[in-house]
């Protein structure tokens, strides 16, 4: 027999599954606020590597040109003392045009060495920015998880009570009755049990069969609503036990009352004849 403590001791741990239902699904979510911040520190470090390739490849650059400066210095320097040693207006200008190249050159290879120096230096102050970025987040991560980790431990702890008081609450009832309770909890937004009015699951709200109401009602067992599965008992609605007469009983003193009616109707027209007869006479 299904007593108002059996149905008590259910609501109690109906309360308690949905409580530890729910600080499962944060732990398993918690990790999930760690995304963006792991995320950006990624987007971070990456930038860094690119960064720095970019880096080494101008520095590289730049020793390039600084040869190619020193080579194009000395071959004018060169072109330059041997002005003195020429002796035909050919030879000038050939040492002439020699010098010029070798000025042109000077010039263009000192251009790109002056362009490769600024972009090692805004290079260099935007590697200093990113590593302070990665050391503020990688410090902001590591002190976020450890908040996390003593967080879920919190919740750990919350759940490990729970199940302890699950399990003084469930000791004398059926194991697979429990996990399917738990199951329709879980699914069903925390609401496990609910009352039935007349033959109408307060749950889903669907008309049951009265038989089955009654079923309910006698209250010998467990009994779960064939429409959302949830535990039924019985509940007395404010027009009482009238919920469970059957709808088409209900229908046959309808038309029982219409037909008396009928009747009061036939008889006030003949008593109305006979009124009007007497008149004449």
């Amino acid at each position: 027999m299904v007593t108002e403590k059996d149905l008590e001791k259910l609501r109690s741990l109906q309360d308690i599954i949905y409580e530890k239902i729910n600080l499962e699904k944060s732990i398993h979510e918690i990790p999930k606020l760690l995304g963006t911040q792991t995320e950006l520190l990624t987007r971070l470090k990456k930038t860094f590597i690119e960064k720095n390739h970019e880096y080494e490849k101008i520095k590289g650059e730049e020793g390039e040109f600084k040869n190619k400066l020193i080579e194009a210095e000395s071959a004018r320097e060169k072109a330059e003392k041997n002005m003195d040693a020429i002796s035909t207006q050919r030879e000038y200008e050939a040492l002439d045009k020699e010098i010029r190249d070798a000025s042109e050159k000077e010039q263009q290879y000192r251009k790109d060495l002056q362009q490769r120096e600024r972009l090692l230096v805004e290079l260099d102050e935007q590697i200093k920015q990113h590593t302070a970025l990665i050391e503020q987040q990688e410090a902001e991560l590591e002190d976020r998880r450890k908040k996390i980790e003593a967080e879920i431990a919190e919740k750990q702890k919350q759940i490990d009570s729970l199940k302890k008081k699950e399990e003084k609450l469930t000791e004398n009832l059926d194991s697979e009755m429990v996990f399917k309770f738990e199951r329709i909890i879980n699914n069903k937004m925390g609401i496990g049990i609910v009352a039935i009015k007349g033959n109408v699951c307060m749950g889903c709200h669907m008309i049951l069969p009265v038989q089955f109401a009654n079923k309910v009602h006698l209250g010998e067992e467990f009994v779960f609503c064939p429409y959302c599965s949830r535990i039924l008992y019985y509940e007395e609605s404010a027009e009482g036990d009238e919920d469970f007469f059957n709808t088409d009983d209900m229908g046959a003193l309808s038309d029982l009352d219409e037909t008396e009616d009928e009747e009061y109707d036939e008889e006030d027209d003949e008593e109305e004849e006979i009124v009007n007869i007497d008149s004449e006479e």
